[in-house]
């Protein structure tokens, strides 16, 4: 009778952990009809999205775009990249232009709950900051009372602004511009004493003005900015595929599995690596995948480390620290649950 009640509770535990059947995601049926993923990206941020000279787009957020059209179709380059600013980014995204937003768009509540579009997982722990030209003297956000601030608009950064100022009391004047290109484009003229976005956004922009050196990133963080991907609300398969995206990129990299030893890794005896890799279970298939998708995937783009060392780290141009960004085994935040 014991051994019954065991075999009972074993097949319970097993039914718990087997992945559910494959949810139809319509979106994932219409990206595959289509034959392409569409991508929304920035103008041109350096390190998130950007194109090179040949007009290829690369940075940290197209390598999620990346990672998803390798796993769907097992090619990386079957997306179409549509740039999007501030104002126009989430619209066209609940409008159905594009399939996936991973464009440094802020999580906030209003937007989740609003706007007919759900956030999906953090990729970027940022916050707000403000860049100011050298000759102001000018250390600290504190020092900024009575200042003019370049902002671009349809963006967290005019609340957070509005926020800073009038909880520390101090008086400033706002110049808002349709797009951040055109914000930037006023500071740097001297239209305002100083230009603010998200730090990570910052770190890239001033490497467009003609003299880097004359303008300072403040050591201020005034904000949360937790940014990753959205997608449109009520699409749960399709939701849940973007967002475990996401958290594959940072399961490989506390696994150890890269871009270069991915396929020697399908060799390893690690029960967690073999889940991971699809030897075993059936989670691609569960979430309308072929069960190898985190192999395609990492082949192609590498783990999230890779990725962030690759357009963001200091191995590139902007040599932003790993800060929050580092894997919750290293002191940062970047957690993702087990793949079982």
């Amino acid at each position: 009778m014991r051994s019954l009640r065991a075999l009972a509770a074993l097949a319970c535990l097993a039914a718990l952990c087997a992945p559910a059947a494959a949810q139809t995601s319509p979106t994932l049926a219409k990206i595959r009809e289509r034959g392409e993923l569409i991508c929304g990206s920035s103008p041109g941020v350096a390190g998130f999205s950007i194109q090179d000279a040949t007009g290829r787009w690369n940075g940290f957020d197209t390598d999620i775009c990346r990672a998803l059209a390798a796993a769907i179709f097992d090619d990386q380059d079957k997306i179409k990249f549509i740039p999007l600013s501030s104002k126009d980014r989430l619209i066209a995204l609940q409008a159905g232009e594009i399939d996936v937003l991973p464009r440094t768009t802020t999580w906030t509540l209003s937007r989740n709950l609003s706007q007919g579009v759900t956030f999906t997982t953090v990729n970027y722990y940022d916050g707000q900051g403000f860049m100011v030209p050298k000759k102001l003297g000018v250390t600290s956000a504190s020092k900024l009372d009575g200042a003019s601030i370049c902002v671009a608009q349809g963006t967290t950064s005019e609340l957070n602004l509005a926020d800073y100022f009038r909880r520390n009391r101090m008086k400033y004047e706002v110049a808002a511009f349709g797009t951040a290109e055109e914000a930037l484009k006023a500071y740097e003229s001297g239209r305002c004493d100083a230009y603010t976005t998200d730090i990570s956004s910052l770190s890239a922009v001033r490497l467009k003005l003609q003299d880097i050196d004359n303008h300072v990133i403040l050591p201020d963080v005034i904000s949360k900015e937790p940014l990753g991907p959205w997608v449109r609300t009520g699409d749960e398969g399709w939701f849940n595929l973007v967002r475990f995206t996401v958290l594959a990129l940072v399961n490989a990299e506390e696994l150890g599995v890269t871009k270069a030893n991915v396929r020697e890794m399908l060799k390893s005896d690690n029960p967690e690596i073999k889940r991971f890799l699809g030897l075993e279970g059936k989670f691609g298939e569960a979430l309308g995948l072929t069960n190898d998708w985190t192999v395609r995937m990492i082949a192609a783009v590498g783990n999230y480390g890779e990725s962030f060392d690759r357009y963001l780290g200091k191995g590139s141009r902007l040599g932003l620290e790993r800060g929050p960004n580092a894997l919750w085994t290293n002191g940062g935040l970047q957690y993702a649950p087990p793949f079982r």
